[in-house]
């Protein structure tokens, strides 16, 4: 049986409805459960809330959080760090953000 790449969900009446619902639902399924999975093993690329800088458009409220996606180790001997992510200090659009940085120890 070949199910239809169609997003949308089959109409009633349709002699095949009951399949391609199951089919659409599956669907829906294994992409939520791929990104909890993901979620729960620490993977960035499943956040919802990953960027490679802090906000630039947008509303955004005191203690909002961004990962930081692209991590890299930055400053000079024996002081450098990685950027973490972005805090929201200051509410608006898009709100004042702080940088949150771990050591290294390098």
């Amino acid at each position: 049986m070949r199910v239809s790449s169609d997003p949308r969900l089959p109409i009633l009446g349709d002699p095949s409805y009951e399949s391609k619902l199951n089919y659409q639902l599956y669907e829906i399924l294994r992409e939520i459960a791929f990104q909890l999975n993901a979620l729960s093993e620490g993977y960035v690329y499943a956040a919802t809330n990953a960027a490679t800088s802090a906000p630039t458009t947008g509303s955004f409220n005191v203690g909002d959080f961004i990962r930081n996606s692209t991590p890299t180790e930055l400053g000079s001997a024996s002081s450098k760090y990685i950027v973490t992510g972005w805090y929201c200090v200051t509410a608006g659009e898009p709100g004042t953000w702080v940088e949150s940085r771990a050591l290294t120890g390098n």
